[in-house]
């Protein structure tokens, strides 16, 4: 498993411990990572991931999980993600043609 946010992409970045003597020594800054269960409202499923505490605030701040994946960049998305992505864009194309007819 990586170390690697499926929603942002976020992953571990590098740079020096600096020691009160100024000693420089290489160390990884890792991401909050998190399992967490998100809910798809038009899929109508919950969908387990790892991701980070800030893509969770995002998730939120952008109004649930469907609406983070219709913005999200399909280059930033893990393939399990830009699989769901898909099946969220088929749907809501198929649900806006029956919605202007009514």
């Amino acid at each position: 498993m990586s170390w690697r946010c499926d929603l942002t992409g976020k992953k571990p970045l590098s740079g020096h411990k600096v020691s009160h003597s100024n000693i420089k020594t290489k160390r990884r800054f890792m991401p909050n990572l998190q399992n967490v269960t998100l809910t798809s409202e038009a899929l109508g499923r919950t969908v387990r991931a790892r991701i980070s505490t800030q893509a969770l605030r995002t998730v939120d701040h952008r109004g649930g999980f469907d609406a983070f994946l219709l913005k999200a960049k399909d280059a930033e998305l893990a393939p399990k993600m830009l699989i769901l992505k898909r099946q969220l864009v088929k749907k809501t194309a198929k649900a806006a043609p029956e919605a202007a007819a009514s």
